[in-house]
């Protein structure tokens, strides 16, 4: 999800909610502490540099239960950041306080909730290390010789 997207779904809510993978809510107490710009520049594993740019949000669940975080005012402090910081309509990234460590994860929205999405990682350069491209995956009994413009071997055409 971009950041104009975001901000198209915000003005349509009255309340925000952010939903992990497994399906739990986000509690609703919570904050976004940062929204940013991270660029990340790499070479991967095939000697490509490469350069990657995503908007950042950072939510933080405080025992603040007072104060909630209306869609009005999240539009608010995308804004501000897209003009303070000079951020282009990216990507979002979300940054959530996981058990251990702090959790990365993609954004979709399901027309109710913000969807933090597992992302995964990746060998980028496939071709230069040797990995084989993922073959398709047939179950058995499923699979349907191709059909050929030949005659059938019975039907006495040959």
């Amino acid at each position: 999800m971009k950041l104009s997207e975001i901000k198209s779904e915000l003005k349509k809510l009255t309340t925000i909610a952010f939903q992990l993978p497994n399906g739990e809510l986000v509690l609703n107490h919570f904050h976004v502490t940062e929204v940013g710009k991270i660029t990340k520049h790499f070479i991967d594993c095939g000697g490509v540099v490469r350069t990657e740019e995503v908007a950042n949000f950072q939510l933080w669940e405080a025992n603040d239960y007072d104060h909630r975080l209306h869609p009005e005012k999240l539009v608010h402090i995308i804004e501000l950041s897209e003009s303070k910081l000079q951020i282009p309509d990216l990507e979002i990234e979300v940054e959530y306080q996981m058990k251990e460590t702090i959790g990365k994860f993609d954004l979709e929205f399901n027309g109710t909730n913000f969807l933090l999405v597992s992302k995964l990682t990746d060998c980028l350069a496939k071709d230069k290390c040797g990995i084989p491209p993922e073959k398709l995956k047939v179950k058995i009994g499923e699979w349907k010789p191709k059909e050929t413009s030949c005659c059938a071997p019975d039907s006495g055409c040959c």
